[in-house]
């Protein structure tokens, strides 16, 4: 089942299809949508991970780092049952 991912990218919002096989979380699938080059937010978060004894400080981490390359509201979209 492929799932949907939406985001925010400066001002337009987009939907896209999203696939665990391809990519690790929606963050990164909206970074390799928009072409945008994100190869030093892995070794960054793998050290924020290793530091921090709080999963909040990961998801901080996470935010403020797209929102500085322009993205905004990133996640899953729920699907309505019919």
């Amino acid at each position: 089942m492929a799932r949907k991912v939406r985001y925010t990218y400066k001002g337009k919002t987009k939907e896209i299809l999203f696939s665990f096989r391809a990519f690790v979380g929606p963050h990164e699938a909206a970074a390799a949508e928009e072409g945008v080059d994100i190869s030093g937010y892995h070794s960054m978060l793998t050290q924020v991970e290793m530091a921090s004894t709080s999963l909040k400080a990961v998801k901080d981490f996470r935010h403020n780092y797209f929102a500085k390359l322009g993205f905004d509201d990133i996640g899953f979209v729920k699907e309505e049952k019919k």
